[in-house]
């Protein structure tokens, strides 16, 4: 198997981990649902958008995606946006 493929597989796992075991139980449904849904399919580019969310803390990312405060231009990607997309649908 290729090399960058197996750390690319290695790399969908521990998001998909770490989207569900942030501390808030909130959160937790929040990317745990999405990353579910979407980190198998991302590109590489994505997964590195995505990562870069989940450094944030849980009240920040909350308050993001429930659109009570702002996303900060520094975490506005698309994956943001699908993230926030994916929590409006019903």
């Amino acid at each position: 198997m290729n090399d960058n493929l197996d750390k690319v597989n290695i790399k969908r796992k521990k998001l998909k981990f770490r989207s569900w075991h942030r501390g808030t139980r909130e959160i937790d449904l929040i990317l745990g649902k999405f990353a579910d849904a979407h980190v198998f399919d991302f590109s590489e580019d994505e997964l590195n958008q995505y990562e870069e969310i989940l450094i944030n803390n849980d009240p920040d990312l909350y308050n993001w995606i429930t659109g009570k405060d702002p996303v900060p231009s520094d975490y506005s990607s698309d994956v943001m946006q699908k993230l926030i997309d994916f929590n409006l649908k019903p």
